[in-house]
C-alpha cells in the first residue's frame, strides 16, 4: 500500500511538472510572474525531495550523457564573459533547475509512467485550452489580456501578441489556448496526437478515451494552423513509416532504408532552401517565414561578432539589456528569441556551444531510433513481438528537432525538459519493451487475458507468423 501511494505521488508530481513546463505561458498569465517564480522554486525543491526519498539505485552521475555536461558547463562558464552577467546568472539557474527536474524524472519514472503522466498533462492542457477559448467566445466576447496587464492609455493599440486569447474560436482560429500562442498550442496538439495515438494503438486507454483525445488533438492542429507544426506533423508521419519499415527489415537489412531516408531529407532541405516561396506558399506562408529570415539575419550578424564563445547564456532573451534591447521587434513588441534553436545557441554560446548542443540532440535521436526499431529480446531466445509504446520517444524527438528550426523552445522550459528527459532515459534505461510487457487495457467486450497467460497469448501470433509483429 505504501509503495502504491508513493508511485501515485510520483506520478502526480510528474503531471504537475509537465503541465508547468509545457504550459508555462498559461501559468504566468493565470498567476503572474511573482507566483510563477515561487512555483518554480517549489517544483525544483520537490525534485530534490523526491530524489532523496526514492534514492534511485541506477543513478550514477557519470552515466548521464556527456554532451549534457559539455553544454551546461559551457553555459555556466559563459557567465564570466557575458555582456549581461546578472541575466546570465538567472538564465543558468533556470537551465540547471529544469535539467535537475528532468534528470530526477528520468530516474524515478518508468518508460510507461513517463508516457502516462505526459499524456495526462497534455489532456489537461488541451482540455483547459478549449474551455478558455469557449469562455472567451461565449462570455467575454472580445480578446482577453492577462488579468495583471492593463490596456494602453490613449489611442495606442495593444499588440496582438500580448493577448491571452484573441477570441477567434468561432472564426476558425488561429486559437492560442492557455499557452497564449497558436504556435505553442499547435505543438502541444502534435505531442497529444503522438501520445494519444500510441496509447490508443497499444491498448493503454479505452477506445472512447483514446479516440476522443486524438480527435481533439487533430482539432487543435486544424484551429492553430501553424506552418512549423504542419511540417513537423508530416515529419512525424514519415518517421513513423520509416520506423515501421525498419522493424520489418530487421537490423541486418536497413541500408536501403537509410539511403532512402537520406535522399528524402536532402530533397526536403533543397526545397526549403531553393524553392522557399513555392514550398512555404503551399502552407499559406511567405518565403520570409513570417519575418523569421530578417530575425535570423540580425542574430547571425550579432553572433558573428563573437563567433566562438558567444555573448553569454541567457535562455529567454532579456529585452531590457543590450544587445537584445535594440535587436529586433515583431508585432509591436521585442523579440524574445532567435526563432531557431541552433542560431540561438550560436548567439549565446558560439560555435563551441553548437558543437556541444548538436551531439546531445543527435545522440538522443539516434538512441530513440534504435529503441523504436530494434527487436526486443530476453536472453538468447528468438526476438519478442514489438511494443507500440517503443515508438513514442522517437516520434517526439522528430517533433522537437523540426520545431527547433523555427522556434527556440527546445532550449527552455517544456522543450528542454523533454529533450533532457529523453536523453537521460534513453542513455540509462535502454531495455527494449516487448508486447508482453505492455500494461494493456483490454478493448470493450473482450475477456481480459490473465496476467500469467499474457506472455503466451502475445507470443503466439508471432510464433505462427515466424517473424516479429509490427505494432
Amino acid at each position: 500500500m505504501a509503495e502504491s501511494k508513493t508511485r501515485l505521488g510520483i506520478s502526480a508530481y510528474a503531471i504537475c511538472v509537465f503541465i508547468f513546463t509545457l504550459g508555462s505561458n498559461g501559468v504566468r498569465n493565470l498567476f503572474g510572474w511573482p507566483a510563477f517564480l515561487i512555483l518554480s522554486l517549489a517544483i525544483t525543491g520537490g525534485a530534490v525531495v523526491l530524489f532523496i526519498h526514492v534514492k534511485p539505485e541506477k543513478f550514477r552521475w557519470y552515466r548521464l550523457p556527456s554532451p549534457l555536461f559539455w553544454f551546461l558547463g559551457l553555459a555556466v562558464l559563459s557567465v564570466f564573459w557575458s555582456q549581461y552577467r546578472f541575466e546570465s546568472v538567472l538564465g543558468v539557474i533556470a537551465q540547471l533547475a529544469t535539467t535537475l527536474i528532468a534528470v530526477v524524472l528520468a530516474f524515478v519514472l518508468t518508460w510507461h509512467e513517463v508516457l502516462r503522466t505526459l499524456g495526462t498533462a497534455l489532456r489537461y492542457l488541451i482540455g483547459l485550452s478549449f474551455v478558455l477559448e469557449l469562455w472567451v467566445a461565449l462570455v467575454v466576447q472580445h480578446p482577453l489580456l492577462p488579468w495583471w496587464m492593463a490596456e494602453p492609455a490613449g489611442s495606442e493599440k495593444t499588440p496582438m501578441l500580448l493577448f491571452w486569447s484573441r477570441d477567434l474560436l468561432f472564426a476558425g482560429g488561429p486559437i492560442q489556448g492557455v499557452v497564449a500562442s497558436s504556435v505553442l498550442f499547435g505543438f502541444i496538439g502534435l505531442l497529444g496526437l503522438i501520445v494519444f495515438g500510441i496509447q490508443l494503438r497499444a491498448g493503454l486507454v479505452s477506445r472512447l478515451n483514446g479516440w476522443f483525445w486524438v480527435a481533439l488533438s487533430v482539432l487543435t492542429l486544424a484551429l492553430t494552423r501553424g506552418a512549423t507544426v504542419t511540417v513537423a506533423l508530416v515529419a512525424v508521419i514519415a518517421g513513423l513509416a520509416i520506423a515501421l519499415w525498419g522493424r520489418r527489415l530487421g537490423p541486418e537489412r536497413r541500408v536501403p532504408l537509410y539511403i532512402v531516408s537520406a535522399v528524402l531529407a536532402a530533397g526536403v532541405a533543397a526545397a526549403a532552401l531553393f524553392a522557399r516561396e513555392f514550398t512555404f506558399g503551399l502552407l499559406g506562408k511567405s518565403g520570409t517565414l513570417t519575418g523569421r529570415l530578417e530575425t535570423w539575419q540580425k542574430v547571425a550578424e550579432l553572433a558573428d561578432q563573437r563567433p566562438w564563445f558567444g555573448w553569454g547564456w541567457v535562455s529567454y532573451w532579456a529585452p531590457w539589456v543590450e544587445p537584445f534591447k535594440s535587436l529586433d521587434t515583431k508585432g509591436g513588441i521585442q523579440v524574445m528569441s532567435a526563432h531557431n534553436a541552433w542560431i540561438d545557441v550560436w548567439l549565446q554560446l558560439g560555435i563551441i556551444g553548437v558543437l556541444a548542443f548538436a551531439p546531445l540532440v543527435v545522440l538522443t535521436l539516434w538512441r530513440t531510433w534504435f529503441r523504436a526499431v530494434d527487436p526486443p529480446r530476453r536472453g538468447y531466445g528468438p526476438p519478442l513481438p514489438y511494443a507500440t509504446s517503443a515508438l513514442w520517444p522517437w516520434l517526439v524527438m522528430i517533433a522537437l528537432v523540426v520545431q527547433s528550426l523555427t522556434e527556440s523552445r527546445i532550449l527552455i522550459e517544456g522543450g528542454w525538459m523533454l529533450l533532457v528527459l529523453l536523453a537521460v532515459k534513453s542513455r540509462v534505461d535502454f531495455q527494449l519493451p516487448s508486447l508482453d510487457a505492455e500494461p494493456r487495457r483490454e478493448p470493450w467486450r473482450r475477456v481480459p487475458i490473465p496476467r500469467e497467460n499474457a506472455v503466451t497469448a502475445a507470443a503466439a501470433p508471432a510464433a505462427r507468423a515466424r517473424k516479429p509483429r509490427d505494432s
